[in-house]
């Protein structure tokens, strides 16, 4: 004989009793809610899988936040790209913020932040395509009356080489040894990790795509998951002819978005970082800047 399960209708609701004396809290939510979403980028159509992190500011005179209503909203908008494809993960991200505006409607703020791996072909030297991995993040932000904002971002693997290094070579070795003109002087290399964060508002788009070839030529070199023999000497050959710092990478990032985003807005924030992981120290090397594209246009 089947449990019959029977339906009680709770009148209780812990989290909006009231009370006083208390504190406002600013962020109450859920982290690293895990989601496939449907994206359409440059004309296909792509399974994201992201990482989800959504918050509400608490009012001192409320006991508790409603996370159910948390996972509401973000189940809503993302069953609703398994039909129709998001433009992008930072367009549901702005999605979900609104959503948790109308049903949390004691909040005054609301942020939604997500990450995913994303996984595109891209060439090697010969021209020969790998499937190479790249990190996407996006996020949204709802603020009392102001307009909401959503943020794009990639992260992207690279390779630099030491100008330092190859110089002090060259001035130890001047006379000594006779350097090809057509060959570079050996220096060290770093694994650079390079990101782009770009804040716009709601009505503005930023391809990821675009921003990943923009990080990948901003490096000495691009790197890849296959190279054979010729394609391994070609990527050392270009890192070593183009040698950076970390200052390097971000100052070539800075140049290329303000030549790139014409369209965009003054107001648009940007976060530029590049971070080499040393080869011949204990230490990484890392530069940054934060700048509106008002600002950097005026330099």
């Amino acid at each position: 004989m089947r449990d019959v399960v029977k339906v009680v209708n709770i009148k209780s609701d812990v989290q909006n009793r009231k009370i006083d004396g208390s504190y406002l809290l600013t962020r109450v939510g859920v982290t690293n809610v895990r989601k496939p979403i449907k994206v359409s980028r440059t004309g296909k159509v792509t399974t994201l899988f992201c990482n989800i992190d959504v918050f509400v500011d608490l009012p001192p005179t409320q006991k508790g936040s409603h996370l159910s209503r948390n996972l509401e909203a973000i189940n809503e908008v993302i069953n609703s790209t398994l039909e129709t494809p998001a433009q992008g993960i930072e367009v549901v991200a702005a999605e979900i913020c609104h959503k948790l505006r109308q049903k949390h409607e004691y909040a005054t703020y609301a942020e939604v932040n997500m990450s995913a791996e994303y996984f595109t072909e891209r060439p090697g030297p010969s021209g020969k395509k790998t499937l190479e991995t790249f990190k996407i993040l996006a996020k949204s932000v709802s603020e009392g009356s102001e307009p909401l904002k959503k943020t794009i971002g990639v992260e992207v693997v690279g390779m630099t080489a030491c100008p330092c290094a190859m110089e002090t070579v060259r001035e130890l070795h001047k006379g000594s040894i006779v350097f090809a003109d057509d060959l570079p002087v050996i220096t060290h290399n770093q694994r650079n990790v390079a990101t782009l964060i770009v804040e716009t508002p709601e009505e503005c788009d930023v391809e990821a795509d675009e921003m990943i070839d923009l990080l990948e030529s901003s490096f000495s070199s691009s790197t890849h998951e296959l190279l054979k023999r010729d394609d391994e000497a070609a990527v050392v050959l270009r890192a070593h002819q183009n040698p950076k710092f970390v200052e390097d990478v971000v100052r070539t990032i800075l140049m290329k978005v303000v030549e790139k985003y014409t369209d965009l807005p003054d107001s648009v924030k940007l976060t530029v970082r590049s971070e080499s992981e040393e080869s011949i120290h204990k230490h990484n090397a890392f530069a940054e800047r934060t700048a509106t594209l008002g600002d950097l246009r005026q330099k």
